[in-house]
């Protein structure tokens, strides 16, 4: 189910966010070092699973505290040699980095460094390094620590946090973030703290994490999202034991942070001289649970993302990028969340039209239930028909009418099989789109199908085939729900 319905209340949200974080940096006098978990910018995983969350309610939220913060970015070197890619937008870790650098400076908060972690002068590291210089950024090295993290006596050494770089910050509230998980954030952060106290200031750390959702029950649906969504990173969320035995409270946390915790506590009591948290949910200063407005809406949403998740993998496995192990975990999850592919209408509807046409096909849930489908013909791909459908039943336009004139498309397959050696004349959704623009340039009809796009934000959409990396973008862009069978056309 794709739907315009609202689960969350995202004023709310803002408002309640940013004072709890006020309140946590009065709590430590000179400083707070925040990790900031998840997406800061584009939390798309946050806006499918809470319809109402704004992509952008995070940096919203820091918008409003943009006088007294500042924000350092942090990246694992080693993901830089990997070209590990940001799965939402098929960049890689690096090009994020710039990315996040650039829209922060542009809306006016202030980047003030980059971290690189684990660095061990990789020369992909080195070369970013290079390019962030040259945009005028500091750059810091922070290096893996052996037997991290239970080894404390190394770690709160001159030769564990004391070996990496002290990163100059100068304002009350330094955000920690990075473009995906296992950055470093979290180390990063206590680095600072060892570095601070040995300078007598007195800083503080607090986490500020969307997921999973703290005072939401274990198996809510958002919760087993967010395990879907990090499968490949084996997190798990758990019960806070800590928070069980401090306050007889029942809290949702993940495993990494419950096993991090008593070292944690333990360095705390080392730079602090006592701790002042009782368990990793009290770290936390996360209001998301308390904004939810209709746990059926949010519920329902959960269980399309995890379905989706479940086809991604299939995906990857397919291309040779994932593991058994992430599809089965998948399985588990969608078990554990009672749904299954049957769940998503547009599987159905895509297989139904790939049987009756014997070639690939797709198909696309709307918001209000409608069930749409594209098949490939000799001038357009599957998913191309299919967005071209779409536009015409959102602009109330005849079925018969044709949206493009041949004279359009075909100069655009002759250049494609005859100038730049493809083997495939039909048109991607790319050249699709552009072919409707031009033709809504002299025609009514292309101009109102143009004039919908917006419509197609949210929509959920099935290929019966793996699509081209030109597709998935374009289906990115447009805010289109994807999956796909994990077969190659």
């Amino acid at each position: 189910m794709s739907s315009s319905k609202i689960g969350f209340d995202n004023d709310k949200y803002l408002k309640m966010q940013s004072e709890r974080i006020r309140e946590r940096i009065a709590n430590f006098g000179d400083k707070l070092y925040l990790e900031f978990g998840g997406k800061l910018y584009d939390d798309f995983h946050a806006s499918r699973v809470l319809p109402g969350f704004k992509p952008d309610s995070k940096l919203q939220m820091l918008l409003q505290l943009k006088d007294e913060a500042e924000i350092v970015i942090v990246i694992n070197a080693s993901d830089i040699e990997k070209n590990k890619i940001r799965g939402d937008l098929g960049i890689t870790y690096d090009v994020d980095v710039i990315r996040l650098y650039n829209v922060f400076t542009k809306i006016g908060l202030y980047v003030s460094s980059v971290v690189l972690t684990r660095y061990e002068g990789q020369r992909s590291a080195v070369a970013f390094q290079k390019r962030l210089e040259a945009l005028g950024v500091k750059v810091y090295h922070h290096y893996a620590i052996e037997g991290y993290p239970s080894n404390l006596p190394l770690i709160m050494s001159d030769e564990g946090y004391g070996k990496n770089d002290y990163i100059e910050t100068s304002r009350k509230l330094v955000v920690i973030t990075a473009p995906g998980p296992g950055s470093g954030k979290m180390a990063t952060c206590l680095s600072q703290l060892y570095h601070e106290h040995k300078r007598g200031v007195n800083a503080g750390y607090a986490k500020f994490e969307t997921f999973p959702i703290w005072n939401i029950p274990l198996k809510h649906p958002v919760n087993l999202a967010y395990e879907a969504a990090t499968a490949d990173l084996n997190d798990v969320n758990m019960i806070d034991p800590f928070h069980l035995e401090a306050y007889g409270q029942t809290t949702v946390n993940y495993n990494r942070d419950v096993e991090i915790f008593p070292v944690l506590n333990a360095m705390f009591e080392n730079i602090l001289g006592e701790s002042p948290y009782k368990s990793p949910t009290d770290m936390g200063v996360n209001m998301a649970g308390n904004c939810i407005v209709d746990d059926e809406v949010v519920r329902e949403a959960a269980k399309q993302e995890i379905i989706r998740r479940y086809y991604v993998a299939l995906c990857e496995r397919k291309k040779g990028m994932a593991s058994e192990e992430d599809a089965y975990k998948l399985e588990m999850l969608m078990n554990q969340a009672k749904v299954s592919t049957a769940d998503r209408k547009a599987v159905a509807a895509a297989l139904a039209k790939e049987q009756e046409t014997g070639a690939p096909a797709a198909a696309m849930e709307l918001p209000d239930g409608t069930i749409i489908t594209g098949k490939t013909s000799n001038l357009l791909g599957a998913c191309s028909a299919l967005v071209l459908n779409a536009l015409k039943y959102f602009g109330e336009i005849d079925d018969s009418v044709l949206l493009m004139s041949p004279h359009v498309i075909e100069p655009i397959q002759n250049l494609k099989i005859n100038h730049l050696g493809n083997n495939n004349p039909r048109i991607h959704t790319d050249e699709t789109l552009i072919a409707l623009s031009i033709c809504a340039a002299t025609d009514e009809n292309a101009k109102r199908a143009m004039d919908q796009l917006e419509k197609l934000r949210g929509c959920e959409v099935h290929s019966t085939v793996i699509l081209s990396a030109v597709d998935e973008r374009i289906f990115k862009r447009l805010g289109v729900n994807l999956t796909c069978e994990p077969k190659f056309s």
